[in-house]
């Protein structure tokens, strides 16, 4: 591991302990740098097996996350240090929230990326470790040879629990919603804070489907391929301002080296 590298996670430590003794938040009710399933239908939780959600600790859905292994949750770092690491739990294999199907597991350990401050400043990823296995298939993450995961237009679907319509209900079975990637330029031209390197957009110039609060955390796919985490937008399906998500292709070697220690 190298100095610069040992320093940074330090660093992730630190803000960790810190997030560990702050007041417990849902992540739900803070800025406008939290988005928002705005037009999106219901899918099967049996075709879209990696998708979990978070629960805090009176067992209320907040966030969103991914399976990556069968014991181990990519999800946004501002969903992460939104609760305290002990009262944080993780729900899988449950369609419906209302009901008490699939497994709910406890977090073991928290990881986020160094130099995370804000989602909307970047590095808004966070990896969970959960204190058992699941039986559900883990999404694929990117690999250096799937940069056209990233081309303009391609297709993605977002999947959560998060609310309907902007300041409307949550939904309590799994919703999903095609959104089109979209070009740099036109991620830039909506925000200003838009970092390329670390941050990708998707989503319709005429907005009208969406992530929405409560979807945080959760992934942004191409077939089974994590490419984003929902992140942080303007409100819920605006026109001209798409959702933002983290560009997980940006971290995937450093999640895949975290994955190797974790696994030791």
């Amino acid at each position: 591991m190298s100095t610069k590298f040992r320093r940074a996670l330090i660093v992730t430590f630190v803000l960790l302990l810190a997030a560990a003794f702050a007041p417990a938040a849902h992540a739900d009710q803070t800025s406008k740098a939290q988005p928002f399933i705005v037009g999106g239908h219901d899918v099967s939780i049996g075709d879209h097996p990696y998708v979990v959600y978070l629960v805090d600790g009176r067992d209320h859905q907040f966030c969103g996350g991914t399976l990556v292994e069968h014991d181990t949750v990519l999800t946004a770092a501002h969903c992460a240090a939104a609760v305290r690491p002990y009262e944080l739990g993780v729900v899988a294999g449950r369609q419906d929230t209302r009901m008490a199907d699939g497994i709910e597991a406890g977090v073991r350990s928290v990881w986020l990326a160094p130099g995370y401050q804000d989602p909307t400043a970047g590095n808004d990823i966070a990896v969970l470790k959960l204190d058992r296995s699941v039986p559900y298939r883990p999404a694929r993450l990117p690999s250096g040879g799937d940069s056209d995961l990233y081309r303009p237009g391609t297709e993605a679907m977002v999947l959560g629990w998060g609310r309907l319509w902007e300041g409307g209900d949550k939904a309590t079975e799994l919703q999903g919603a095609t959104v089109p990637v979209m070009s740099d330029s036109q991620c830039i031209q909506a925000y200003g804070s838009y970092e390329p390197d670390t941050m990708m957009c998707a989503g319709y110039p005429e907005g009208g489907v969406d992530a929405c609060h409560g979807d945080s955390g959760g992934p942004l796919v191409v077939g089974d391929i994590l490419v984003g985490i929902v992140s942080w937008g303007d409100g819920c399906a605006k026109p001209g301002k798409p959702g933002v998500y983290t560009r997980v292709a940006t971290y995937s070697d450093h999640v895949e080296s975290l994955l190797v220690r974790l696994r030791g």
